[in-house]
């Protein structure tokens, strides 16, 4: 198995975004393929090194991961819009 984890720290006008932001990773499941398990909420403690918003997916392997990263709704609707709202993004991936 395979996790994913992304951190988003949001731009300061799109604060009000971070709710939008959850719903919309969380339509992955049933939409991407290779997402078995999908998580995502939004930071309450809003401390300096806080980010706002927190992705975790659940993938079969590496090759999932490849598929899951060029899977057109995942492209073409999560990362734009992310784009849109994100002033810094981290991740990580690692076998479980």
């Amino acid at each position: 198995m395979v996790k994913h984890v992304l951190m988003i720290k949001l731009k300061d006008n799109a604060q009000a975004e971070c709710e939008k932001l959850r719903d919309l990773f969380l339509t992955m499941k049933g939409r991407v393929p290779q997402v078995i398990d999908v998580e995502a909420g939004a930071d309450f403690l809003h401390s300096d090194r806080s980010f706002d918003v927190c992705l975790y997916v659940t993938l079969e392997s590496p090759e999932a991961l490849e598929a899951y990263q060029q899977d057109p709704y995942h492209c073409e609707v999560v990362k734009t819009y992310v784009a849109s709202v994100r002033e810094k993004a981290v991740a990580v991936d690692y076998i479980v």
